[in-house]
């Protein structure tokens, strides 16, 4: 996966520093692979009419939750969508150029980005909750988060309009922060393309992460959402990816085996784990346990004999579970990801995000604990 070496986090690898562009966020992960001249950007002095538009489907009526009683996702609109073409604009000409660049094209729909699939996911997890629950307000409340000026958001209505997606809430802020935005919608999960904005994030409670596109494409599912999770500085906390990290393998697992019985203090993205599984529970009341449309994954580096224990007896006291959990002793997490195909993967270390990535999985960067401050190293093999 080519991940461009000054986007990701400072201590483990450098980040990205630029001042914020006007169309939301400083520049995405996969977004240095497209390269255009600035004579071919298609500027025009009318807008291109509409070829294609499709009304959107909302099956049940219309319907908006209170925030505070649904699970709420924020995402930029540069996960959700392709918009590097844009992205070069601004940058070769300019804000004022940007602007009217979006206006001219207003009606041409961007592509899906890293964070479509996983929107389509909630969406459907969503319709089967309304099927079961009709007046029920515990759902998926997606909400697109962007630095963007108003002039953009008919843009991104119409693309929403064309892709058939249910987003009702947008936040438009014209370059300031998003954070108090988030708090205010009680946000349960932040995905952004700036690494910035998800350790601002995570200062303040907030459950985010970084997302990275997929060096290739790999089918997902369209029915059951699929959310696998690292353990250690993500569902954990990083008490022992410090004693891995001052004294090595053979002393953590000295003290698992010493402290297996004492609890893991809880890691970011706990909560949403527990999100999760609160909406597992509702269909497991309905007698549709085997085939619920969420399902989710542990995927640690961690061994099962060795240190498995005290990670499956903190979930087992929290009142959580997995569906499935992987203990791979330091073995590569893509391949397991590979098979597994979620539709997205949280990992604190860059390189288990870029060996996912590498195998076609959507995966997530979790600016957290220990290991953003020891330096990033490509192909790097680590035990813990």
């Amino acid at each position: 996966m080519s991940l461009d070496p000054v986007q990701v986090m400072s201590g483990q690898v450098q980040e990205l520093a630029v001042s914020p562009s006007s169309n939301g966020d400083s520049k995405g992960p996969w977004e240095e692979k497209e390269k255009f001249n600035q004579d071919n950007l298609g500027l025009t002095t009318k807008p291109v009419p509409v070829t294609v538009r499709r009304a959107r489907k909302v099956e049940g009526g219309i319907f908006f939750p209170k925030p505070e009683n649904a699970v709420t996702v924020a995402v930029s609109s540069r996960v959700l969508f392709r918009t590097e073409r844009e992205q070069r604009v601004y940058e070769q000409r300019g804000v004022e150029e940007y602007l009217r660049y979006q206006v001219e094209h207003e009606n041409e729909p961007f592509d899906p980005g890293p964070a479509f699939p996983l929107v389509k996911a909630l969406e459907a997890v969503n319709s089967r909750l309304r099927e079961l629950y009709p007046e029920s307000e515990e759902l998926f409340d997606i909400v697109l988060v962007t630095y963007n000026h108003a002039h953009v958001g008919v843009r991104l209505i119409n693309t929403i309009n064309h892709h058939n997606l249910f987003i009702e809430r947008f936040v438009m802020t014209g370059g300031s922060s998003p954070i108090g935005y988030l708090k205010a919608f009680h946000t349960n999960l932040y995905l952004s393309a700036d690494a910035e904005k998800v350790r601002e994030a995570l200062s303040e409670g907030i459950a985010a992460a970084t997302m990275f596109m997929a060096d290739k494409q790999t089918e997902v599912s369209e029915t059951q959402l699929r959310v696998a999770f690292d353990g250690d500085a993500v569902l954990f906390s990083d008490e022992s990816e410090r004693i891995f990290k001052a004294h090595g393998l053979d002393k953590f697992f000295e003290h698992e085996r010493e402290n297996e019985d004492t609890l893991l203090d809880h890691g970011p993205l706990k909560g949403f784990l527990e999100n999760l599984g609160k909406l597992q529970k509702k269909f497991y009341a309905k007698g549709h346990r085997l085939d619920c449309p969420i399902r989710t994954y542990l995927v640690t580096a961690r061994s099962a004999a060795s240190s498995g224990i005290r990670a499956l007896k903190t979930l087992r006291a929290w009142g959580l579970e997995t569906d499935e959990a992987l203990f791979l002793a330091g073995a590569p997490k893509g391949p397991m990801l590979e098979k597994i195909r979620p539709h997205i993967y949280f990992d604190d270390q860059m390189f288990h995000v870029e060996g996912a990535a590498e195998m076609g999985t959507i995966a997530a960067h979790v600016p957290y604990g220990i290991a953003q401050k020891h330096p990033y190293k490509k192909k790097a093999t680590v035990e813990k």
